[in-house]
């Protein structure tokens, strides 16, 4: 029997167990190029093992709710960064140790960061292009595991 996961609104607290939000909240840490520049400093814990940070564009299918899912996947010697090409936001997907997932829901323009080894779903977009840079190691030696679920999980909206 399928079970569902209600989508919960993207907090920097909610999502602090599996990695980074980045987003442009409040004031902006600096600004530069003749004030006509804000910076919104080091928002994301880069880690990589055995390699190094390297950014790759990804085009995924977009989705649409209720979302069956069926797999999760973790990178062991690396954190991974999904940074949406447009406004549009996205589902997220992570889980714990357990491997009991959560689900969020990205505002316009927000991004995320899972940090080394945290289990998580691929990119689902909602809408709009699917277009993500990504920031992940890039080296030698295995650094994908995945996970099938047996019953997959039925994510669904929280309106």
């Amino acid at each position: 029997m399928t079970q569902d996961i209600v989508i919960e609104p993207l907090t920097a607290a909610a999502f602090a167990p599996f990695g980074d939000v980045l987003n442009c909240d409040g004031a902006p840490d600096q600004l530069i190029n003749a004030g006509l520049c804000g910076r919104f400093h080091d928002r994301a814990q880069i880690d990589c093992q055995e390699g190094r940070p390297g950014i790759s564009l990804f085009q995924a299918t977009l989705r649409s709710l209720p979302h069956l899912l069926d797999m999760v996947e973790r990178h062991p010697r690396g954190s991974q960064a999904f940074i949406p090409m447009s406004m549009d936001p996205f589902l997220v997907v992570a889980a714990d140790d357990a491997l009991i997932p959560r689900a969020f829901v990205t505002k316009p323009g927000e991004a995320i960061n899972f940090h080394r080894g945290t289990w998580h779903g691929v990119l689902t977009p909602l809408s709009g292009p699917g277009l993500f840079a990504v920031i992940d190691r890039i080296g030698d030696g295995p650094n994908l595991e995945e996970h099938i679920y047996p019953t997959p999980y039925r994510v669904i909206s929280n309106h």
